[in-house]
């Protein structure tokens, strides 16, 4: 059997979201695959500061920030911040319109603790936003907003009451920056992510491939959201964890159980990495 570059997205993949422990079935999953000569990287939308407590794991290197920064061991292979402008900009129309952001930096990410006001109705939330929103603001362990000291950012994420107030930041920035958000918000509570649209974690996976010598054929990428889509849609083999989202498992090769259920074991299994 051809080696295999192998991609796992994180938060509700690997992990809970806001996670940093991985199921014991996934970590020797990982270790078996890497003994055969697979690689494994993650991918994911943390920062490269929010991956690296899961590097003690094994894992071959990563695609953080949803492919802003990719690296392979010690090797940084793509670096793409927000320009300074970029950041200026986006800073301030968002904060004028009353949005909570949190802001990341390679290593850092720094939260407007007001937001935290929003997990007082968490009993009224679906679980997978209050989970997320709590691991953003809480779980994954940001610095507040007010200790931001200006370095380059890779990514922001957003909660706000309705898609009017990102209005005037998307009029300004959105041919150069992807604003999604995400299926999971509800009425009153939006949750979405700010990425340039120079990458995504598609291209990404590519950028690993090259660096490698792996035929895109021999690429396989596990998911669980709609941000996971570019990757999906990029590798040879694509898999969307049971607890995914619809429109990912639509368009995914196959669907194997969720993060507690053992799932990515039983996927290395069925696709004959271990």
């Amino acid at each position: 059997m051809n080696k295999k570059l192998i991609f796992l997205d994180v938060d509700g993949t690997l992990t809970a979201p806001g996670g940093y422990v991985p199921p014991e079935s996934a970590v020797r999953a990982v270790k078996r695959a890497r003994e055969l000569g697979h690689k494994v990287f993650l991918c994911s939308g943390r920062n490269y500061g929010m991956l690296a407590p899961l590097h003690k794991y094994g894992f071959d290197g990563g695609i953080a920030s949803c492919g802003g920064y990719v690296y392979a061991g010690d090797e940084v292979l793509y670096n793409c911040p927000l320009t300074e402008e970029q950041q200026e900009k986006l800073i301030t129309l968002m904060t004028d319109a009353g949005v909570f952001l949190s802001i990341e930096g390679k290593d850092n990410a720094y939260s407007d603790e007001r937001a935290k006001a929003f997990l007082e109705e968490g009993d009224a939330r679906n679980y997978y936003l209050r989970s997320m929103i709590e691991a953003v603001w809480i779980g994954l362990g940001p610095k507040s907003l007010s200790e931001y000291d200006g370095c380059p950012l890779y990514k922001i994420v957003f909660t706000c009451h309705d898609e009017g107030q990102i209005g005037p930041a998307k009029a300004a920035l959105g041919d150069e920056l992807q604003f999604i958000v995400h299926t999971f918000s509800e009425p009153g509570c939006l949750f979405g992510e700010i990425i340039n649209r120079k990458f995504d974690k598609g291209r990404a996976v590519r950028v690993v491939a090259d660096a490698l010598g792996f035929d895109m054929a021999d690429t396989i990428g596990f998911g669980d959201s709609n941000i996971d889509i570019e990757m999906i849609e990029t590798v040879g083999t694509s898999v969307c964890m049971e607890n995914g989202s619809e429109f990912l498992k639509a368009r995914s090769d196959f669907i194997c159980p969720s993060t507690d259920e053992d799932g990515i074991e039983w996927a290395f299994r069925k696709l004959g990495l271990i």
